[in-house]
């Protein structure tokens, strides 16, 4: 029997984070869940940091998003024939991402 481990994907920063107060997406319907993505993130090097959140619902589409908006973007899963189109917006919206199982 295999253990269901959720699927995950990072995807470097090329430069320290720039803004003081980073952007971050959350999109998915279950929100306190999605906040618990952030623990620890990113690395405060003793600074204090506020971040800028932003909900969408899994519907709403990550195109309407300009490239590198967000420092971060934690995604719900989407459905298997929507995940190629979600993984590219999430490439291009965000400079590093997470996709969960919800």
């Amino acid at each position: 029997m295999s253990t269901l481990r959720p699927l995950v994907r990072l995807s470097p920063f090329t430069s320290p984070l720039q803004r003081r107060n980073p952007k971050i997406l959350l999109g998915g319907s279950h929100q306190p869940t999605l906040l618990r993505y952030l623990d620890g993130w990113p690395k405060r090097k003793g600074r204090p940091h506020a971040f800028l959140i932003q909900f969408v619902d899994n519907w709403q589409p990550l195109a309407n998003f300009a490239n590198d908006q967000f420092d971060l973007a934690v995604i719900q899963a989407p459905q298997p024939e929507h995940l190629e189109e979600v993984v590219r917006q999430l490439v291009r919206i965000a400079r590093q991402g997470l996709i969960t199982r919800g």
